[in-house]
């Protein structure tokens, strides 16, 4: 008995649990999980236009990042369990890298700015 592949049928199954009907379209798990994917990276662009207005200039903020790798991986899980689609699969999982990445990125800036901010202070 293989770990791994139970793990992976368990999910596959689950991602097929009909939920219903809705508007014409039939609903599984699997499906919500990618529309939620795609909702979260659509919507992430609303978030940096509210920024770049709100300073009137090019901003990306750090919930920007965030929303890029939970949909990336909301749409991942659906690519994988769901869809088993290898496109999907490859077009998503390097917006996730480069979400972490970025986010890896602006921590760090954080802690060097707080870093020489407390340099600065000290006597």
């Amino acid at each position: 008995m293989n770990t791994l592949s139970d793990c992976y049928a368990g999910l596959v199954a689950l991602f097929n649990v009909p939920l219903g009907n809705w508007l014409g379209v039939h609903l599984e798990v699997g499906k919500v999980i990618g529309y939620c994917g795609a909702a979260l990276f659509a919507g992430r662009w609303v978030v940096q236009l509210a920024a770049s207005r709100g300073s009137n200039q090019p901003v990306i903020p750090r919930v920007f990042w965030y929303m890029s790798m939970l949909g990336s991986l909301c749409l991942l899980s659906y690519f994988v369990f769901g869809k088993n689609d290898s496109v999907g699969v490859i077009s998503n999982l390097f917006p996730l890298f480069v979400a972490a990445y970025n986010l890896y990125l602006e921590g760090r800036h954080r802690r060097l700015a707080v870093a020489a901010d407390a340099a600065v202070q000290r006597p």
